[in-house]
């Protein structure tokens, strides 16, 4: 049964990458970086191995085994329902013993990039101490037992977040949640730096403390033995062992009851009477597109990680503006800061359609036009982008204390939200992208499908900040020659194209909509 889970893990894979040249050349690509990374660690290792210090190779190891497992246990929480090929709720039906499904399950997770790179990465820590006989084979069983002990911690807690918490709301929240650490992690990483004075001293503890729990038991054996310390060796493999045991427990547990416990996704139905948005927005198809998707906006978690990131863009572009500029930057950079965070929401509804899924039938069905589905999403994006923005300019001139940047910055805030509106209003209506589907995490993908979406989305950027070259330019010219008429001209120049990107967006989308509306709809149905 274990080697069946195995053929059918490689027999799914290669499908996937029949169906699509774009899953193939992405795979293609991710290996290509999967072993570049593992070609600059495994010379590394070689260098640090030729030093002969024991110490040192034993503290990189340490720590780079350490973040290694807590990168397998945290991209699950961040990418609730990331999808897996051998998903556990589809043997559901099937009478598989739970010790071959735990060992079939575990084993297939190796056949894959990230699999098959941290298995070679963790096996090739051997390299490192090749000045070293007595620790030449521990290495590799270390190595071992630690990639095995990353894919069994990745697969218990993703099995014991779908069984403690098996309402699906609340998964997409907390997988959310999590986005808000991992945004600012460059200021948290410069903080926690600066508190520490030396880390010459401070990393040798920190690995020696590690080695003695279960994220970094497993690697710091070979350093004991290399450097004669068997007892401490033998100690460090019985935490790893236990380690493995009682996530292989964990996981088992959990697993046995979220296969008979089906996921709950309900929430409580809305009140008779109460409309929600659609009583915000007139009558017609329009308002009605417009209703749904704002709708969408904050009921659709798909939608939510995007107004939970985009606000966090400009305080990020903040410290890393305030690390070569000085505190007087501030102002500015979250004044125009705000114009990227408005862009980044404009932009999403460059997937509107591929979110969508097969529910675009509907509005093929009921004959809704080009121009009211263009229109109206793009007016659920703008009543939330442009808001954004706004409150980032105005806040951006209050610590600057120089209201004469308002008007520049509003400028490229609608320049800026109505290039990502109109070419948005256009890609989506000709390119539609392999998203989440409706109920599914906002973090989940499928091996392979990244690229095309990649090159969708980087033609999107470089061409927005084509069309923002104008008002740019004007902004740098009052910038330089501090004259406030150029700022103004920013703000006339910003409103003027921005609303001609919008309505030439709207119009060539909507045409290429009433041309392509059943192949749209075609595509996206393949995507199930």
């Amino acid at each position: 049964m274990v080697a069946h889970l195995l053929r059918l893990k490689v027999a799914l894979l290669r499908n996937s990458l029949k169906r699509s040249p774009w899953q193939l050349v992405g795979l293609i690509f991710a290996a290509l970086y999967g072993l570049g990374v593992l070609g600059m660690l495994l010379v590394g290792l070689g260098f640090a191995g030729s030093t002969g210090d024991a110490e040192l190779v034993g503290m990189v190891i340490i720590l780079a085994g350490s973040a290694l497992l807590v990168g397998w246990l945290v991209i699950p929480v961040l990418a609730s329902g990331l999808d897996m090929t051998l998903d556990p709720a589809r043997f559901v039906t099937y009478s598989i013993p739970m010790k071959q499904l735990l060992a079939g399950l575990a084993l297939s997770s190796f056949i894959g990039v990230p699999g098959a790179v941290t298995l070679v990465a963790a096996m090739g820590t051997a390299v490192g101490w090749w000045r070293y006989p007595a620790a030449a084979v521990a290495p590799l069983i270390c190595g071992a037992l630690g990639a095995l002990t990353c894919i069994i911690a990745s697969r218990a807690i993703t099995a014991a977040s779908t069984s403690l918490a098996s309402s699906r709301r609340f998964k997409d929240v907390s997988g959310i949640v999590v986005l808000v650490p991992l945004m600012l992690m460059g200021p948290i990483i410069a903080g926690v730096s600066t508190g520490i004075s030396d880390f010459s001293v401070y990393l040798p503890q920190l690995a020696n403390t590690l080695s003695w729990t279960p994220l970094g038991a497993v690697w710091a054996v070979p350093a004991d033995i290399a450097i004669g310390a068997w007892g401490p060796a033998g100690l460090k493999l019985l935490i790893a062992l236990g380690t493995v045991a009682v996530l292989t427990w964990i996981w088992q547990a959990c697993l046995a009851k979220a296969l008979v416990t089906p996921a709950f996704s309900g929430g409580g139905r809305r009140a008779a009477g109460k409309l929600g948005f659609f009583a915000l927005f007139p009558q017609t198809p329009t308002g009605a597109v417009a209703a749904r998707c704002l709708t969408y906006w904050f009921r659709d978690p798909r939608y939510s990680a995007g107004l939970l990131i985009a606000p966090l863009i400009p305080l990020v572009m903040v410290f890393g503006g305030t690390q070569t500029a000085g505190l007087e930057a501030v102002g500015p950079i979250l004044s125009y800061g705000g114009a990227f965070a408005a862009f980044m929401v404009a932009w999403s509804i460059s997937a509107d359609i591929s979110y969508d899924n097969t529910a675009f039938a509907l509005h093929l069905a009921t004959g809704v036009s080009g121009k009211a589905d263009r229109t109206g999403r793009v007016m659920a994006a703008a009543v939330l982008a442009l808001p954004l923005g706004l409150l980032f300019a105005v806040a951006g001139s209050v610590v600057a204390g120089d209201w004469q940047i308002l008007p520049a910055a509003l400028g490229m805030l609608m320049g800026a939200a109505g290039a990502g509106l109109g070419l948005a209003s256009v890609f989506s209506s000709r390119f539609t992208m392999v998203v989440p589907l409706p109920g599914e995490s906002p973090m989940k993908s499928k091996p392979g499908n990244n690229f095309s979406t990649l090159i969708i989305q980087l033609a999107g950027f470089g061409g927005a900040g084509l069309l923002a070259v104008p008002v740019i330019v004007l902004i740098i010219i009052g910038a330089v020659t501090q004259l406030a008429l150029f700022a103004w001209l920013a703000l006339a120049a910003g409103v003027g194209l921005g609303a001609l990107y919008v309505f030439l967006g709207i119009r060539f989308g909507a045409k290429q909509y009433n041309n392509r509306g059943p192949e749209l709809l075609q595509t996206v149905s393949v995507h199930r």
